[in-house]
C-alpha cells in the first residue's frame, strides 16, 4: 500500500508534514506601491516541458521558503522534474533512460531568477499568461514549500546550480515516474492558483496547453516561442 501511495499520479502535498521557518519577508522586499487583487502569472512550454513565471514578492508575502542567500528578484521561473534530465550530464548512459523509463527516480525543483520581461528571458519557449487572485499565493506557496527537501532549519536543500540562469536545484520530497511527470506539477501549481485540469489529460505540454487556454483556466498565448536559425 505504501508503494502505491508513492506511486499515485499526483505529488501527494497534502498528506506531508512540513516544518515550517520563519523568513523576514519585510527585509527582502522594498515598500509595496499598491496591493493589487489580481497579478499575472506566466505558463511556459517547449515541446516536451511545462513550468510556470511567477512575482517573486507575491511569494515570499505569501509564505513561500526560499533557499539561503537566493536573492530578491523580479520574479522566478519554476519547475519540477527528474535530476538526471535538469543535469548537466543528461540521460549519458542507457541505465539512466531505463531508470526514468520503467523506475521512481530522483526528483528536483527548479528555482530561476528573472529580472527581465519574460520573453525577452526565455525567447524559445512558448508564453501564455493570465491573472490570478493575489490571495491565492498561500495555497501556491504552501505547494511549492512541500514539494522540497529541508534541512534541519526548515530551509530547502540546494543540489546544485541551475540548468541555466543563475538559480537553483531544490531537492525534491517527491519521486518522478511516468506518468508522474512533470506536467503534473504544473497541473498541481496552477491548480493552488484557482485553475482546474484533468491530470490524465496533461502528461504532455501539448495537452496541458489544450485546457489551460480553454475556460476556466483562459490563460492567453502572448508569444509563439523564437523558431532557431539553421
Amino acid at each position: 500500500m505504501a508503494l502505491l501511495a508513492s506511486c499515485s499520479l499526483r505529488l501527494p502535498v497534502n498528506s506531508l508534514p512540513v516544518q515550517r521557518v520563519e523568513v523576514n519577508t519585510e527585509a527582502r522586499m522594498p515598500a509595496r506601491k499598491s496591493q493589487d487583487p489580481h497579478l499575472l502569472i506566466w505558463l511556459i512550454a517547449d515541446s516536451y516541458h511545462t513550468g510556470l513565471v511567477v512575482p517573486y514578492d507575491w511569494l515570499l508575502e505569501s509564505g513561500f521558503v526560499p533557499p539561503a542567500g537566493f536573492g530578491h528578484p523580479r520574479s522566478v521561473t519554476m519547475s519540477w522534474g527528474n535530476r538526471d534530465a535538469y543535469s548537466a550530464q543528461g540521460f549519458d548512459h542507457p541505465w539512466k533512460v531505463f531508470r526514468v523509463l520503467f523506475t521512481p527516480t530522483d526528483s528536483v525543483m527548479e528555482l530561476i531568477p528573472t529580472d527581465w520581461d519574460v520573453a525577452e528571458v526565455i525567447p524559445g519557449q512558448r508564453i501564455w499568461r493570465k491573472l490570478v487572485p493575489r490571495d491565492r499565493g498561500p495555497a501556491l506557496a504552501a505547494f511549492l514549500n512541500e514539494c522540497s527537501a529541508t534541512d534541519d532549519e526548515g530551509q530547502p536543500v540546494v543540489v546544485c546550480a541551475s540548468s541555466w540562469g543563475k538559480g537553483v536545484q531544490l531537492e525534491s520530497r517527491h519521486r518522478y515516474f511516468i506518468p508522474r511527470v512533470c506536467n503534473v506539477w504544473t497541473v498541481q501549481a496552477i491548480e493552488a492558483v484557482g485553475g482546474e485540469f484533468n491530470p490524465w489529460f496533461a502528461l504532455t505540454a501539448g495537452g496541458l496547453i489544450r485546457q489551460a487556454e480553454k475556460p476556466p483556466n483562459n490563460f492567453e498565448l502572448i508569444w509563439p516561442g523564437r523558431k532557431h536559425e539553421p
